[in-house]
């Protein structure tokens, strides 16, 4: 019996060890393609109300594609975090200092989840007319944001992941693991 438990324990971790290295994998494979428009998802706003370096790096990632034309606009959703500030704007401000015109950026300020952010940004694509996206966050989240973009009825037709890698991904990674596989499932 307890031969069995270990055989199962180390098949278990070698199959989650497996969907971890995929989902890396994916992640830090960008692929890029026009879209109408690229999507970034909230993070983390620090107490002067600026984004945080993760959320930075997500922006810039973003900026770099509607630079080189791959996309007209961006949308940056978000929500008002526990810092008390409206991640959206503070998202929004950010790139307008770094030169994207107003027009061209669009706010969700009710992108509490990676779920919520999808559903909205579906609705004001297909309220708009526009078909594709191009998603920007972090190379862990990649692969579930994706996937949260297509089944609300988005073509997703590149991704970029945010060159910022911190001590945290060695919780974030593991646990985005488990959250791909209990949305894949559960949706």
């Amino acid at each position: 019996m307890m031969r069995k438990l270990t055989l199962l324990g180390l098949a278990s971790f070698a199959t989650f060890s497996l969907a971890t290295a995929a989902l890396v994998l994916a992640g830090l494979n960008d692929k890029l393609a026009p879209a109408d428009v690229i999507v970034v998802p909230g993070n983390t706003i620090l107490p002067d109300g600026t984004p945080s370096p993760r959320l930075q790096a997500r922006l810039d990632a973003a900026l770099t594609q509607f630079q080189e034309h791959r996309a007209p606009r961006i949308l940056v959703s978000g929500a008002t975090g526990k810092e008390g500030f409206d991640e959206a704007a503070s998202m929004a401000r950010y790139l307008l200092k770094r030169g994207v015109p107003a027009g061209a950026i669009i706010e969700d300020n009710q992108g509490w989840t990676t779920d919520a952010t999808a559903r909205n940004a579906a609705l004001l694509m297909r309220a708009h007319g526009w078909k594709t996206a191009m998603v920007a966050t972090q190379y862990f989240h990649v692969p579930r944001f994706r996937l949260a973009l297509e089944r609300a009825g988005i073509a997703v037709s590149g991704n970029v992941h945010a060159p910022y890698f911190e001590l945290r991904d060695l919780y974030s990674v593991p646990r985005e693991t488990v959250g791909y596989a209990v949305y894949f499932m559960r949706h």
